[in-house]
C-alpha cells in the first residue's frame, strides 16, 4: 500500500488515548473515533464523556458513539467512511460483521505478552501472580477472544516496586509506539501475522469484580503484597476492620511490606498507635504503609494513626 491507511480508532480510556494521540500525532487520517455512549456518574449523576472522547473532540475527530455495534446504523456509518483500518485499543469485544469490515482487518493492542493473561486485566493479573516481566502485543481479530495472529510485541521488565498503576503507565507508552510501528508494518506489506503458540495451561486476566479484591490473610506474605500492589492504584485491594462498638468498617490497602517472622498467626493488629500499623500472619507480619478509610482520603498509616485508633479492632479474616 502506497499511501497511509485511513483509520477507525474504537477504544474508552486513557490507556487508549495514548495510542490514538500517537496516531494523529503521526499524520494518519482518522476516519471516526468510536467509543462507550455518555454515562451519568458521581453523587450528582453528571453526565460524563470517556478519555477517548474527550480527545475526540479537542482534536476535532469525528465521533460515534453506538449503544449497540450491531445496530444497523452504526453499520453503515461504518461503511459509508470505508476505513482501510480498523484500530482497537481497550474498547469492547467486537461483533465478526465490525472487524472484518475494513479491507485491512482490525488489530488489536492488547498489555500482555500474548498468549499469556488473555482477558479483560492483564496488568492486574501480571502483577498479582508476581511476574518478573511484561509487555504489550498487537494481533489481528479473530472469532476467538485476543486470540488472533501476533503481529508484533514488546517486552519490559516488572520490578518489585511496581504496581498495576506504574506498569499500566509503562505498558500505554509502549503500547502507542508499537501501534504506529504496527500501522506501518501493514501498510507496506512486511508485518504478517503469526498464529499464537499453544499453551496447554495459559495464565488468564479475568475481568476483577469487588469481592475479588479483598485480601486473603491466610496467603503467604510475598502473595499478598503482589495482590496489593496488583490492585493499586485501581480498583485498590481492601480489607474491614470491626470497631469494638461492633461498626464494620472497610479499608482500601495500597501499599504494604512483608517481614517475614514468627507470629502467633492469630491476625491480630498490632501499632504504637504513632508510625506502624501490622497485620500478624502466617509467615510474619505485613506492615500497611498507604491506606484509605471508607468514605475518607488516601493516607500514610502514620498521618492515619493520628486520629484512629484502631488498638481494640479486629480484622476480619
Amino acid at each position: 500500500m502506497n499511501k497511509k491507511p485511513s483509520i477507525i480508532f474504537m477504544g474508552t480510556p486513557d490507556f487508549a488515548v495514548a495510542s490514538l494521540d500517537a496516531i494523529h500525532q503521526a499524520g494518519y487520517d482518522i476516519k471516526a473515533v468510536v467509543t462507550v455512549p455518555d454515562r451519568q456518574s458521581g453523587r450528582g449523576q453528571k453526565i460524563t464523556f470517556s478519555p477517548v472522547k474527550e480527545y475526540a473532540l479537542q482534536h476535532d475527530l469525528p465521533l460515534l458513539q453506538p449503544e449497540k455495534l450491531r445496530d444497523e446504523a452504526f453499520l453503515e456509518a461504518l461503511r459509508q467512511l470505508n476505513a482501510d483500518l480498523f484500530i482497537v485499543v481497550a474498547f469492547r469485544m467486537l461483533p465478526k460483521v465490525v472487524w472484518n469490515m475494513p479491507k485491512m482487518g482490525t488489530f488489536n493492542l492488547h498489555a500482555s505478552l500474548l498468549p499469556d493473561y488473555r482477558g479483560a486485566a492483564p496488568i492486574n493479573w501480571a502483577v498479582i501472580n508476581g511476574e518478573t516481566e511484561s509487555g504489550v502485543t498487537t494481533f489481528m481479530l479473530n472469532e476467538r477472544i485476543d486470540e488472533g495472529g501476533i503481529l508484533l510485541q514488546e517486552k519490559t521488565p516488572i520490578s518489585p516496586d511496581d504496581n498495576a498503576g506504574t506498569l499500566h503507565d509503562r505498558l500505554m507508552e509502549i503500547g502507542k509506539e508499537l501501534v504506529v510501528k504496527t500501522i506501518k508494518g501493514l501498510a507496506d506489506g512486511t508485518l504478517k501475522p503469526q498464529p499464537q503458540t499453544s499453551v496447554e495451561n495459559p495464565k488468564n486476566a479475568p475481568k476483577i469484580f469487588k469481592d475479588d479484591c479483598r485480601i486473603d490473610w491466610q496467603k503467604p506474605g510475598t502473595d499478598i503484597v503482589n495482590f496489593v500492589r496488583g490492585m493499586s492504584p485501581y480498583p485498590a485491594a481492601f480489607m474491614e476492620l470491626k470497631y469494638p462498638n461492633g461498626e464494620v468498617v472497610p479499608f482500601k490497602i495500597f501499599d504494604v511490606t512483608f517481614e517475614k517472622g514468627t507470629s502467633n498467626a492469630d491476625f491480630a493488629i498490632i501499632t504504637d498507635q504513632k508510625k506502624y500499623l501490622k497485620i500478624a500472619i502466617n509467615d510474619g507480619y505485613i506492615a500497611i504503609n498507604a491506606l484509605q478509610m471508607g468514605g475518607k482520603r488516601r493516607n500514610s498509616a502514620e498521618n492515619f494513626l493520628i486520629g484512629n485508633n484502631v488498638i481494640n479492632c479486629k480484622l476480619i479474616v
